[in-house]
């Protein structure tokens, strides 16, 4: 029988914060919440956009999908185990089995190591054998060529650095990855590339891929759903076809009418 099994299963997940700004003289800080009881699934292969305004807790949320936060309460499955209360330790092996893009490649890739360096250590780190080949097919992955593995950061473009990224990434040969706002520091030129790229990626690794964007034009023929976040709460969960022909929702409604969209039919560059 075919696998049905959601790769991620996340039911009423909370996450709070001690907010200092309230801190009494004596005792503990109050809790602010940040992620209101949050409930999805993200079936394997499927390309999920998460979206929303500043300060709607759709990065707070991805770092909590790939364990760099533990969530406070509620159900975080990955591949059927809980890990949403696993502590370093017993979360390590399955590091390399989730990763994460950063917005900003400059502040992500240490500046005085080599790109071959930069993608070979997480390889190191995780035991994995063939370093050197698996850091070339990444590049090749990513269509750098493989002499990049001899430069620095600091001697790529905006968008070479980013694919160095999702190179280092890959590499890992992981099953799900957070992809947390990567092309919106990149030029209009430089996103479409991007997008193509981690599209070409999902389908031939067999990738499950979460892109989180403030842009619903930017991850439009990325996605195949998206959810939309605000205030910590989702507000809707749709097809990307139905959200943006019936968005049910008041506030996607907003997200829809302040952001400029291209024609659906521009093919990318």
């Amino acid at each position: 029988m075919a696998e049905t099994r959601p790769l991620y299963q996340v039911r009423d997940l909370r996450l709070a914060f001690p907010d200092m700004t309230r801190k009494p003289l004596f005792g503990p800080a109050p809790q602010t919440d940040v992620l209101h009881g949050l409930s999805f699934d993200i079936p394997r292969g499927e390309v999920l956009g998460i979206v929303g305004g500043s300060g709607s807790g759709k990065t707070t949320l991805g770092r909590v999908l790939v364990r760099l936060l533990q969530p406070t309460s509620g159900s975080l499955v990955f591949d059927g185990q809980e890990i949403g209360a696993l502590d370093e330790a017993a979360l390590r092996p399955l590091r390399r089995r989730f990763q994460m893009i950063f917005q900003d490649p400059m502040s992500s890739l240490n500046p005085r190591r080599r790109v071959g360096g930069l993608i070979a250590a997480p390889l190191q780190l995780h035991g994995f054998d063939s370093v050197s080949q698996r850091v070339d097919q990444a590049l090749d992955h990513v269509g750098l060529p493989r002499a990049f593995r001899h430069r620095y950061p600091h001697e790529l473009s905006g968008g070479q650095r980013q694919r160095v990224g999702i190179a280092r990434a890959i590499a890992m040969e992981p099953e799900f990855i957070l992809a947390d706002e990567i092309v919106s520091g990149l030029d209009v030129s430089s996103q479409a590339q991007v997008l193509k790229l981690l599209a070409d990626l999902v389908r031939d690794l067999g990738l499950t891929l979460a892109f989180i964007s403030h842009d619903l034009s930017v991850i439009r023929r990325l996605c195949t759903r998206i959810m939309v976040l605000h205030l910590g709460h989702i507000v809707e969960h749709a097809d990307t076809a139905a959200l943006f022909d019936t968005p049910q929702a008041a506030y996607t409604r907003e997200l829809l009418d302040a952001i400029p969209l291209p024609d659906p039919d521009q093919a990318w560059v």
